[in-house]
Parts: structure tokens; C-alpha cells; sequence
């Protein structure tokens, strides 16, 4: 199972929204199979629709 806070721990480098949907996008095609969002992301550009967008990044794979 992938956690967000798991990522945003490992990818600490992370500077935005958008390069954290690059992470959970290389994750879902590295073979992780569910994913939770136990954290809200601590970027200045995260929308308020960031549950929706991260679960559709994963999905869509």
C-alpha cells in the first residue's frame, strides 16, 4: 500500500503539486496497487480538489 506522507517522506526534493502527481503517477506504473491519502500535500499551488486529482493520477496510470 502507498501512503502520500510515504512519498512526500522519500521525495523530499518535491517543490510542487504538479511534481508530486509525477511521483504518485512513476508509483501507481511501478506496480503499487492502492493508495492513501493520509496527509494534505504542504505546496502553495495544491488545489482544493487535490484528493480527486491525486486518486485520478494513480487510477489512470
Amino acid at each position: 500500500m502507498l501512503w502520500l506522507s510515504e512519498i512526500l517522506l522519500q521525495e523530499h526534493d518535491l517543490n510542487s503539486f504538479d511534481e508530486l502527481q509525477v511521483k504518485v503517477k512513476e508509483r501507481a506504473r511501478a506496480g503499487e496497487m492502492f493508495f492513501r491519502m493520509d496527509v494534505k500535500p504542504p505546496f502553495a499551488d495544491t488545489p482544493a480538489d487535490w484528493e480527486e486529482r491525486l486518486e485520478a493520477v494513480f487510477t489512470s496510470k
